[in-house]
């Protein structure tokens, strides 16, 4: 017995120095767009509120949400309440070869997200807007281009272009 305890803890002390030597966080996890927005963790585990497709793009999209964002969306709620973030994840479309006529997702040449806070984020509608190419986020010019595009198009929605897809 007391040799399998050593065995254990021999172990443990060997995966917990393995461990260390990891990286503690990627640069998705650090960096920040010029508003402040990173990466949510855990994003890719959120729930799909609509999908969408962008013929000028070539893009295939998926939009998702935090719970709180789900929560405003089936209660059709406006404006969104502060700490909705929405996550629009884009694929270059691509042609199915294994089904005619069919597309499916290709390289994905950024992800973006939105989030929801009323004072921080006063001058952009409440909203502050992270676009992100590999993990990283892209310039200031990019991301000037984001909000004059929501308030032109969709300032009754909360400048929102995504509608649930129940």
């Amino acid at each position: 017995m007391r040799h399998r305890a050593t065995t254990v803890v021999a172990l443990l002390a060997t995966a917990g120095f393995l461990f260390s030597t990891l990286p503690a966080a990627t640069a998705a996890d650090t960096v920040a767009a010029p508003s402040g927005v990173t990466i949510p963790k855990g994003y890719r585990d959120w729930q799909v509120i609509a999908p969408s497709q962008r013929d000028d793009t070539d893009e295939i999209r998926v939009i998702l949400g935090n719970n709180i964002a789900m929560k405003a969306f089936r209660a059709n709620t406006l404006p969104f309440p502060d700490g909705t973030i929405l996550a629009k994840l884009a694929w270059k479309r691509v042609a199915s070869t294994e089904f005619p006529k069919t597309f499916i997702p290709g390289v994905a040449p950024r992800i973006e997200f939105m989030v929801k806070n009323s004072k921080k984020y006063a001058s952009t509608g409440g909203w502050g807007f992270g676009r992100f190419i590999e993990g990283k986020p892209a310039d200031e010019k990019v991301h000037a281009t984001c909000f004059p595009c929501h308030l032109a198009n969709v300032k009754d929605h909360d400048f929102v272009f995504t509608r649930y897809a129940p």
